[in-house]
């Protein structure tokens, strides 16, 4: 426990700068005891008074807390999977991360260590240390302590995030840090993170749009996916709460599209990274989001809507046969079938997060469409939007059969499918979503009631009124999205009273025509 004498700041400081003192003098690293460190840490982390009154009084700690970090960095250098060294290093991190909370004036002067504290984080984070478990609360108290360093100082979080995503890439410590397979540690990285992004525009976008910043977007989508099944309670759980947070971020400040784009591999329609961006982008418009934001992503989505929708349709009709499906008039049409596209499922999963995506933005911004404020060219780019997936949907029902009480069921057009039952990976939800989409888009727009007509797509809403274990609830949407089309549309009315069934059933239970 701490006496009075002790609790006095002046006294505190000269029992640190004596701690400084042995460690400077050459004191051997395995003689110095670490326990008068840890009891003025454990002390300034009770007495914010205490925290500032040492940070201002005489002797001066400063010249002594620089040069013990500079020493530290250079003995991390020469053996950092050294106990005696980790634990020094420990101690120092825990005293520095105490002193500087909540107080400005000890977060400027303690600044000057960064340096030597980005060193240390170097080595701790490289290949060999993180698969030593006693290196991981370590790194993890520094990350601590540098977050309390800057947090809450502007200017300092500024400086100290300019100088990080500016590191050439061998000395990238936030990327190397991602890589840690200590959730705890990867959690104190975020949780900095999130704190440099939050309401700055001017850090989300160095994050966003800079070489370094795409970088630590990929490693920590990559983190992601590793993080998403841990227990929400566990630091995993928390991990991947923050890593959410911290694209939501980057997502308020309309850089999803910049995002996006530098996840793009060239001559793949989808990379595995930017699936994973959809599904944080989906997440985040399912939640609350910024409208401005949600402008700034719409031309994004409908551009990438439009080419996964044309890479299906290609992908399909290259597996099912040459010819379109109206000229396929029997099985002997589909013996020249081309090879099945690997692409596709993953374009497909792409394909139903983006339209999701179109859906909740379309329900946003549906009053504009119902009172007329649409522009022409936005108006273009929705009977486009009508008329692609209505085709694609045309291609999936022969592609695809659905799915009733566990069995696959053959479409109407079933001569017309590829023997076999097609793998179901990666298109689950896709013509659900698709008739989703139409029926949104078709809601009180007589333009687009009319395109869908006008391109048979009448006839392929009503063929989803089914039951598709594949796709939930289809027959529902494709109700609502039929009732959208017929709603004040005569013409559409008339498709479909002029369709009949060419069987019924009789009193046996037996079709006849």
């Amino acid at each position: 426990m701490m006496t009075d004498s002790d609790g006095d700041a002046a006294s505190v400081n000269a029992n640190f700068c004596r701690f400084c003192d042995a460690l400077l003098n050459g004191k051997g690293k395995d003689a110095i005891t670490t326990v008068p460190l840890d009891r003025i840490a454990n002390a300034l982390a009770r007495d914010e008074g205490l925290r500032v009154q040492m940070g201002a009084s005489n002797p001066p700690i400063w010249p002594g807390l620089h040069k013990a970090w500079e020493t530290l960095a250079g003995q991390v250098a020469r053996d950092e999977g050294d106990a005696p060294t980790r634990t020094l290093v420990m101690s120092f991190a825990r005293f520095t991360r105490n002193l500087v909370a909540a107080v400005p004036s000890n977060q400027q002067n303690a600044f000057t260590i960064e340096p030597s504290l980005r060193r240390i984080l170097h080595a701790y984070s490289s290949w060999s240390a993180t698969q030593d478990q006693q290196s991981y609360p370590v790194a993890c108290m520094l990350i601590q302590t540098l977050s309390n360093m800057v947090t809450s100082n502007d200017g300092l979080m500024t400086r100290l995030w300019e100088t990080y995503l500016n590191l050439p890439e061998e000395q990238a410590v936030f990327i190397r840090l991602l890589g840690s397979p200590d959730a705890r540690t990867i959690l104190s990285l975020l949780v900095l993170c999130v704190n440099c992004v939050h309401e700055s525009n001017q850090r989300r976008r160095l994050l966003a749009e800079t070489r370094a910043g795409a970088r630590i977007c990929i490693a920590l989508l990559d983190r992601m996916v590793t993080l998403y099944d841990a227990e929400d309670s566990s630091d995993g759980g928390k991990a991947f709460d923050y890593g959410y947070h911290l694209f939501s971020h980057l997502f308020d400040g309309g850089f999803a599209p910049q995002m996006y784009a530098n996840l793009k591999i060239t001559d793949e329609i989808i990379a595995p990274h930017q699936t994973t961006l959809l599904k944080l982008l989906d997440s985040y418009l399912h939640s609350s989001y910024s409208p401005t934001a949600l402008v700034g992503m719409c031309p994004m989505l409908t551009a990438c809507f439009f080419e996964l929708c044309t890479f299906s349709a290609q992908a399909v009709r290259k597996s099912i046969g040459t010819g379109s499906i109206d000229n396929m008039a029997t099985p002997s049409d589909l013996s020249g079938h081309g090879a099945f596209d690997l692409l596709l499922p993953k374009a497909c999963e792409a394909l139903v997060l983006v339209t999701q995506c179109l859906v909740s933005a379309m329900l946003e911004f549906e009053e504009s469409y119902i009172i007329g404020n649409a522009s022409k060219d936005e108006l273009a780019l929705l009977i486009r939007g009508a008329v692609s997936p209505n085709e694609l949907l045309r291609l999936l029902d022969v592609f695809l059969p659905r799915i009733n009480f566990g069995k696959p069921v053959p479409s109407p057009d079933a001569s017309h499918r590829i023997p076999g039952t097609t793998d179901s990976t990666g298109f689950s939800y896709v013509k659900r979503d698709l008739v989703r989409l139409l029926g949104v888009l078709c809601h009180k727009n007589k333009r687009i009631q009319d395109s869908i007509r006008n391109c048979e797509g009448i006839t392929v809403i009503m063929s989803m009124c089914v039951v598709d274990e594949r796709n939930p609830y289809l027959r529902e949407h494709a109700i609502f999205t039929l009732r959208n089309l017929l709603k004040d549309n005569e013409e559409n009315q008339n498709v479909v009273n002029s369709i009949q069934p060419s069987e019924r059933w009789n009193q046996d239970g037996m079709l006849q025509r």
